[in-house]
Formats: structure tokens, sequence, C-alpha cells
């Protein structure tokens, strides 16, 4: 029995109605605006349909979202002079009790997804005032080399150390992090079963391994292919982590993000992902893994987080970049490291 298809043309349709106009449902998702445009353009360039929008328009769009210092010497004042997740999150600051700002700030995912979407587009970077990106970045790596996403009150995790990284590596600059803090920060986080957690001790996670490895492989810690190479000179244990992200996949095909989880479709990228860093994609079973996406896939267009469920935008871009490891025929090959197309990572 054939395989149902890859529906690309109604995954682009399913795109374009989102570029256009984001259904109700994603109203308390406004502050992460710039995320879900991340997903769609990305979306659209590994669907081969990035001609689809306004370019132009698009790029003034994420510029206009950057902060600026008013003058130079406000780039060291604590603040972080990055990208804002959306139109709401410029308004003007309203201090608390406490004198702290809860609004108005800038983030380090905003500041990735933004700067990825420019890239994506074919937007010179150089263009951006990205010193003072850099300088007031540097401010939000702790002692420990983990990082904040914001200036104050916040958690610190893998996945800002990731965005730190992927920022870096996009503008050409690596004055914004102290990388070999960061790279201790990555290892103590590898947990005794192989895979990493978020933080030091923390439950092994798919998407906490994807964040380390890649940040890991950005930073140039970690050659490409390990697996062929000599392993046991390795910052990280391979063969461990290896194990690990192998017993992922499911006897649906799926993977999971953690032990005695459903599968779920996003993980399909975040572990392959890793699995192909390391050069061990190919010990996965590819058919049964493009199986269990099919049966995430709407017949409307886009991915589920589950089958059956109703597609979000979230997954749909996580399902298309799983079909893309996959190498579908229609698709443009993926730049695991930074989560867009490999045409767009090298500047094509």
């Amino acid at each position: 029995m054939e395989s149902e298809p890859f529906e690309r043309e109604k995954h682009v349709t399913f795109l374009e109605m989102m570029y256009r106009l984001l259904p109700h449902q994603y109203q308390t998702q406004e502050i992460n605006r710039l995320t879900l445009a991340y997903f769609v353009v990305s979306g659209l360039d590994l669907l081969r349909a990035l001609h689809r929008i306004d370019k132009d328009a698009v790029a003034d769009w994420v510029l206009s979202l950057q902060a600026r210092p008013s003058d130079s010497d406000q780039v060291n004042n604590g603040q972080f002079y990055g990208f804002y997740g959306s139109r709401s999150s410029q308004f003007s600051p309203q201090d608390d009790n406490n004198g702290a700002s809860s609004s108005g700030i800038s983030n380090l995912a905003s500041t990735y997804c933004a700067l990825a979407i420019l890239k994506i587009i074919g937007y010179d970077l150089s263009s951006i005032d990205s010193e003072s990106l850099l300088k007031s970045m540097r401010n939000l790596q702790q002692p420990d080399g983990s990082f904040m996403p914001i200036h104050t009150g916040a958690e610190t995790d893998l996945r800002f150390v990731y965005c730190a990284a992927a920022i870096c590596h996009m503008l050409g600059n690596w004055s914004g992090m102290d990388k070999e803090r960061a790279k201790e920060y990555i290892i103590n986080c590898q947990s005794y079963d192989g895979g990493f957690g978020l933080t030091p001790g923390a439950e092994s996670h798919g998407g906490a391994i994807y964040c380390g490895i890649t940040s890991l492989r950005l930073m140039g810690f970690l050659e490409e292919d390990v697996l062929s190479k000599n392993v046991s000179s390795s910052i990280v244990n391979v063969p461990l982590l290896l194990v690990w992200c192998l017993q992922r996949q499911a006897a649906d095909g799926g993977f999971q993000g953690r032990p005695n989880k459903p599968s779920d479709t996003c993980y399909a990228f975040w572990i392959v992902s890793v699995l192909k860093i390391l050069g061990g994609h190919k010990l996965i079973d590819q058919k049964a893994l493009r199986g269990f996406l099919i049966t995430c896939q709407s017949q409307y267009g886009g991915f589920s987080k589950f089958p059956g469920d109703l597609p979000d935008l979230y997954h749909s871009y996580y399902g298309f970049t799983a079909f893309s490891l996959l190498e579908e025929p229609g698709l443009n090959p993926l730049c695991v490291e930074l989560g867009m197309t490999d045409l767009a990572a090298i500047g094509i």
C-alpha cells in the first residue's frame, strides 16, 4: 500500500493564510508575533514558496521592532537592545512597585527570530545596529555561562544559550557572549543517561538536547558527523547521547521528547536534527517516521501535535522541517543548526 502524499500546496496555502491573518486562537500569543512570523516565513522558504510574500514589507516590519538605545552611553545600562516580540511589547513600560518594568522589554528569543527572518528573506544583516545588540546581550550572560532572555527577573536555561549562539553566528560576531563559559554550562547539562536537561541536573529532554548540541556546533566546539571520527575526544558523551536519541523513536514511528511520553510531531525535528549533526540520522526508521507524520497532516494543510488534532503553526513548521530532514521531494534542504534552509544559512 502506497503511503499518503505530502500535501505541499495545501501547506503553502495554510501558511499564506497565517501570513495574511492569524486566527483568533492566537490572541494569547500576541507577544510572540515575531516567533509566529518566523514559522510562516521559514516554512514558506522550506516549501519553496518564499515568493508568495512581500519581502520588503516583512523586512520593514521586523526592523521596526528593534529596540535602540537613545544614545551610546545607554548600551551598558543593563537593558537588552535586541528585538521586541510584537508591536504591543513596544508600549512604554509601566513600573511596578519595585521599579521593575513589566513591558517594553526586548528578548533573546524574539531577537533570534527577527534575525532569522531577515536572513531568510535576504536582508543584509550588516545594515542593522549589531553593536548595541551584542554589547547589551553580553550583560544577559550569567556567571555560570547561561543566559537570561531579558535583562531582569527571568529564568536561565539552554534555550537562551542557543539563541545567543545563533545570534552571534548569524551576525558573524562573537563579542556578544563568552563562548568558553557557555560551553561549560552546556557540558554540565548532560545527564547520566546521555541526554541534556534544560539546566544542570534537570531531566533529559529532546528540546534541551537540540539547544545544547547545536550551540556547541555553532560555537565550533563540536565537529560534524562525530560518529565517523574519534568520538572519545568529544567534549560530550556521544555514544550515550546517540542511544538516548535513538530510543526516543516510539512504536508508532514518531519521536517522543522524553521517555514514556507520546510521540509528538515537533520532536521529529528536535531529535533527528541532533542525530544528523552526530551522523546517526540514517539509523532511524525513516519510513515509520514518515508514516507517523502523515497521520498528523491536516487535510486542510498544516500539521498537528498528535494524530487527529487540529493543526497549529508551531507543529506545522516542525512538520515541514521533519519532512525536509527526510528529504521529501519539493522541499529545500534544512540547516538544522540555525533552523532555516541551507540556502538562507549561507546567504543565497
